[in-house]
């Protein structure tokens, strides 16, 4: 199994050339690297900015170029991008988390757009808050400013729910896995919201 910087185009290549020397051409991308990071937009500096543009929406370029002639070689191809409700609607203190992830979700659309008489469907999926180790860390950094007990940020964060509880990855895996699928051939330049209605 390759791992790679998807920030870095040589690792990706590599990366790449790796998975198609092991298993063959490839069918079916799943861009799911991401990093998230928040400061109010005015302490929000250009590092932090192009830490989160990179991973989270050049990585996905990078990935997807790396991917997309094997699936329009064969006619068919799948490509689904986890962006985040954050890329639907924005957050307050994450703004270059979100614009990343709205660019996710443009890149989605207009690529779904080229792609769409050769086989290749391409959606994005979007996750509210998931208990991973992702939010594991954005629930320390609450804890660490603030002052409030773990279960006390899990609950704010959870809040933003309207089921009032976070989304599980399995929830997110099982949305990806059908649009991978052929019950899916005709989802194309979506973004699915996995978000217990946060998003409508």
């Amino acid at each position: 199994m390759a791992i790679a910087d998807v920030a870095d185009p040589a690792q990706v290549q590599a990366a790449f050339d790796e998975a198609r020397s092991a298993r063959g051409p490839v069918a079916i991308l799943v861009n799911n690297a991401g990093c998230r990071e928040s400061a109010p937009f005015s302490r929000t500096s250009l590092e932090l900015w192009q830490r989160m543009l990179s991973v989270n929406l050049t990585g996905t370029f990078l990935c997807t170029q790396a991917a997309l002639p094997d699936m329009l070689a064969a006619g068919w191809g799948r490509v689904v991008n986890v962006a985040s409700t954050a890329g639907q609607k924005g957050y307050a203190y994450a703004s270059a988390y979100a614009a990343a992830k709205h660019g996710v979700i443009g890149l989605t659309r207009s690529l779904a757009l080229e792609t769409a008489r050769a086989g290749v469907t391409v959606n994005a999926v979007c996750p509210g808050y998931t208990d991973t180790e992702l939010l594991r860390a954005s629930v320390a950094r609450i804890v660490e400013r603030t002052g409030r007990s773990v279960e006390a940020a899990r609950a704010e964060l959870a809040a933003a729910n309207p089921q009032r509880r976070l989304v599980q990855p399995e929830e997110v895996a099982d949305a990806v896995l059908w649009l991978c699928g052929t019950a899916a051939a005709a989802v194309n330049g979506q973004s699915v919201s996995v978000c217990g209605g946060e998003v409508m």
